[in-house]
């Protein structure tokens, strides 16, 4: 009865000797100080696993058993205990109880709250061992072991690639898809992911907002930075990743994927106006704009345009009269390498081009295009006169 009215009254006459903690029961009490002794005396018998509550255990069992006896009356999502149903309600009533002290941003779960203030106290507390790199989270510690296992759980049941993390398989997806869900609202080209319509927006803005701490030189993307930051640490020698055929190493594991394609011959990216197909999708994304008409990479010395950056980056050296690329049999000089590679045809005497017609063959194609227009009768130059 005395116990009963403490329910009514509030009263907490049971303290605990180490923490201070009080409690209206003496049996809250006894449970409660299991968690300073460390006493877990329930066990399950199916993983062992063992828990300082009855409750706690029959609340676990439903993992092995699958008993979810706790619907959401909003979806029909179950649950296998009430308390995690009270925090599924969140996401429909969009109650974020729990708030941030430093910059008054809200969530929905409290331990996302805590992972959140990492990012001001600057605590990374999980540490990978095998490269030490550390995370504010153990779930991205475990995403990054995947790195050094290999383990790719997530596969496309459409081509059969597999992914590190589920959101990588659904952005891939689209690819198939043709999904393209965010709109550039200057130009309105469409993209499948969100990151690529930010850096799509740079074209327009100019804006390139991560730089070098080193030489201030700046950057559209921060994993650009992080790849040109290893000219100043040296680390740029190490390529840790090596094709297994061919023995060329990479600096990261995606590089190596690409390179792959060479020996598999596969190109999974296909265009969808003309179906030729590539191995990288940079590529792809190069090739449409044949179709486009768009050429969004200007020369800032006479504003001529270009469908991709590598024909600016040698376009500029007619400015600056950068002639990298030399002959080792005459050392004459040339500002592309396509341009090196014909030429050295005249060493060689190679004549790479043939004609399907009558077979006469030429050392560059532009050659073999203008014989093609004896056979096909094409004058495409008209007289202004």
């Amino acid at each position: 009865m005395k116990q009963h009215q403490g329910t009514h009254t509030m009263e907490r006459t049971y303290p605990c000797g180490v923490c201070s903690k009080t409690f209206k029961q003496l049996r809250y009490l006894k449970v409660h100080q299991s968690v300073h002794i460390g006493d877990r005396p329930y066990r399950c018998d199916v993983c062992n696993k063992t828990f300082r509550k009855l409750e706690h255990l029959n609340i676990h069992k439903r993992v092995h058993t699958g008993e979810r006896p706790y619907s959401c009356d909003v979806c029909n999502i179950t649950f296998s205990n009430k308390s995690s149903l009270k925090v599924h309600y969140r996401v429909h009533t969009g109650d974020r109880p729990y708030l941030c002290d430093v910059c008054n941003k809200t969530f929905t779960f409290l331990g996302h709250l805590k992972v959140h203030k990492r990012l001001h106290t600057g605590e990374r507390p999980y540490r990978c061992d095998v490269c030490n790199i550390t995370f504010s989270n153990k779930s991205n510690l475990n995403v990054h072991l995947r790195v050094h296992t290999g383990y790719r759980p997530y596969s496309c049941d459409v081509c059969n690639n597999t992914f590190r993390k589920l959101e990588h398989l659904n952005l891939h997806q689209r690819v198939h898809t043709g999904e393209h869900p965010y709109l550039c609202d200057v130009c309105n080209k469409t993209f499948s992911n969100k990151s690529n319509l930010k850096v799509h927006l740079c074209l327009h803005s100019g804006e390139r907002p991560y730089s070098c701490d080193v030489c201030s030189k700046t950057f559209k993307l921060p994993g650009h930075v992080n790849l040109h930051q290893r000219v100043h640490t040296g680390e740029r020698r190490k390529r840790p990743y090596r094709c297994d055929v061919c023995d060329k190493t990479f600096s990261d594991r995606s590089k190596l994927n690409v390179h792959q394609h060479i020996h598999t011959g596969k190109r999974p990216y296909r265009c969808d106006v003309c179906n030729k197909t590539f191995s990288e999708k940079s590529n792809l994304n190069a090739h449409q704009r044949v179709h486009t008409g768009e050429r969004p990479y200007r020369c800032e010395v006479c504003n001529k345009t270009f469908s991709n950056t590598n024909n600016l980056k040698v376009h500029k050296r007619v400015h600056t009269g950068e002639r990298p690329y030399c002959c080792d049999v005459c050392n004459k000089r040339f500002s592309g390498r396509s341009n090196l590679k014909v030429h050295q045809n005249v060493h060689t005497g190679e004549r790479a081009y043939s004609c399907d017609v009558c077979s006469k063959t030429f050392k560059l194609l532009g050659h073999l295009r203008a014989h093609q227009r004896i056979h096909t009768g094409v004058r495409p130059y008209p007289c202004s006169v």
